[in-house]
């Protein structure tokens, strides 16, 4: 049932891509294309699920000395309700899916499987960080700041980016970067951009200049905010240069997916006005994108799973509120069994996990 789902979702995914590409020529297509993302994106949330579910019940099956103790401590997971909870959500998904995909012949829209992205849902992510939220990545830390510091030799805008797969911490660790104190003197100028599967230039450069009005550095604000949805391209990329020409900025943007550089290289050149030091960092799934973004490969920041004592952190940080793990040092036993099964998970999963039945 599940691999059968999995493929209708695949499918969707298909013709969302093409659904994508077409949404700017049709009002009702972008109100359309907002509806069956819902439905995707929840649809993606029980296949997650499921897959977490597969993988604890790998971990009671090999957990060795304790594995007496992983049964009964999830002995309150029965398995026949689960499937039957999976099935319900399974079914409705597949009458919401029936009922919005009803319209795709209205729009023309084809099966699109040329590109292989992963549509996959992120809320609007924002700058703010609690560094309570940065673990295990102060080497990590350093090497993007001495990358932002560096000066590069030349004028060319230097662009870094931070790869992994998901989860992993890359828009936590750019948020880090993005309110590090000690980088205020260098960017006077700071922009945040969630870009996530919109790659459209003139989206872009209205988020870029919405986030360029508001920015919290020391330096002025470069124009008064006002509604850049209204403008045209050539009125926005006017502005942006105004804003942005002379003045040496960070430009954040976050969970890249386009692969598409003639996109790129186009709003590369819109930003390249920034004084020199000026610095795009720059996150994203994808090593393709990593190295098409990229400044060269020394640039590039390959982020890997946190050590097991770190995942730990996480995870007893997820499973327990605050020193409630010292009432219950069994269960920290299995916690670390997990860990230890499950090392270098991403940093979503593992919290993800930890609050299964804890």
């Amino acid at each position: 049932m599940i691999l059968k789902f999995k493929n209708t979702v695949s499918l969707v995914r298909a013709v969302l891509l093409d659904a994508v590409q077409k949404q700017w020529q049709n009002n009702e297509l972008r109100e359309w294309l907002k509806q069956i993302k819902r439905v995707f994106y929840d649809a993606e949330d029980v296949i997650d699920d499921f897959e977490c579910e597969a993988l604890r019940k790998h971990i009671i099956h090999t957990s060795g000395s304790i594995r007496r103790k992983v049964k009964r401590f999830f002995s309150n997971s029965n398995p026949l309700v689960y499937r039957f909870q999976v099935a319900h959500q399974i079914k409705h998904i597949k009458e919401r899916f029936d009922k919005v995909a009803a319209d795709r012949l209205k729009f023309g829209l084809q099966i699109n499987d040329s590109d292989n992205r992963v549509v996959k849902r992120r809320e609007l992510t924002h700058s703010y960080v609690s560094d309570s939220d940065v673990i295990g990545r102060e080497h990590d830390t350093q090497n993007i700041i001495d990358l932002l510091l560096q000066d590069s030799g030349d004028n060319n805008l230097s662009v870094i980016p931070i790869v992994g797969i998901g989860g992993l911490g890359k828009t936590t660790l750019a948020k880090a970067m993005f309110n590090d104190k000690s980088l205020d003197d260098t960017f006077p100028l700071k922009m945040w951009v969630c870009v996530s599967d919109d790659f459209e230039l003139k989206n872009l450069l209205v988020k870029i200049l919405n986030s360029a009005s508001v920015s919290g550095s020391a330096a002025p604000n470069p124009f008064h905010q006002e509604n850049f949805t209204n403008l045209d391209l050539e009125q926005l990329q006017n502005h942006l240069r105004s804003a942005i020409a002379g003045k040496k900025f960070l430009l954040v943007l976050d969970d890249v997916w386009n692969e598409d550089r003639v996109k790129w290289v186009e709003l590369k050149n819109l930003i390249q006005v920034g004084a020199e030091g000026s610095k795009v960092l720059v996150t994203t799934r994808s090593h393709s994108i990593a190295k098409m973004m990229g400044t060269n490969a020394s640039y590039i920041l390959e982020l890997e799973g946190l050590s097991t004592e770190d995942s730990l952190f996480v995870f007893v940080k997820w499973a327990f509120k605050e020193g409630e793990e010292k009432n219950y040092p069994e269960l920290v036993e299995i916690g670390k069994e997990i860990v230890q099964k499950c090392g270098g998970l991403p940093l979503a999963l593992i919290g993800k996990f930890s609050i299964l039945k804890i």
